[in-house]
């Protein structure tokens, strides 16, 4: 896991778009400091991924919802169409949370 430090480091970067000299002069470290947090940062996470396969598991929930909803899209005639209408909502927030 990320410290804190490591954390607030990696989403000023990544999310607010900040550049390593305006994060060094917000959390008080050097430049080189910020680079370096980045960088492990960066390897402790990918090392997480590789052992935790997030990102594989995710496309397959994304693979699965797409495959539901052109089954759906494509199934006529419907005969009830509240649980079609359910199933497709709960597909669509499946993917909306994985993206």
């Amino acid at each position: 896991m990320l410290t804190e430090k490591q954390q607030t480091i990696m989403d000023c970067y990544y999310n607010k778009d900040l550049s390593l000299s305006e994060i060094a002069e917000n959390e008080g470290i050097s430049r080189q400091g910020v680079r370096d947090s980045i960088k492990r940062a960066e390897a402790q996470l990918l090392d997480m991924e590789n052992r935790l396969n997030f990102v594989k598991k995710i496309r397959r929930i994304q693979n699965k919802s797409d495959d539901i909803l052109k089954e759906i899209d494509t199934k006529k005639p419907i005969t009830d169409l509240s649980l079609i209408e359910k199933i497709k909502d709960l597909c669509e927030e499946t993917y909306n949370f994985v993206q």
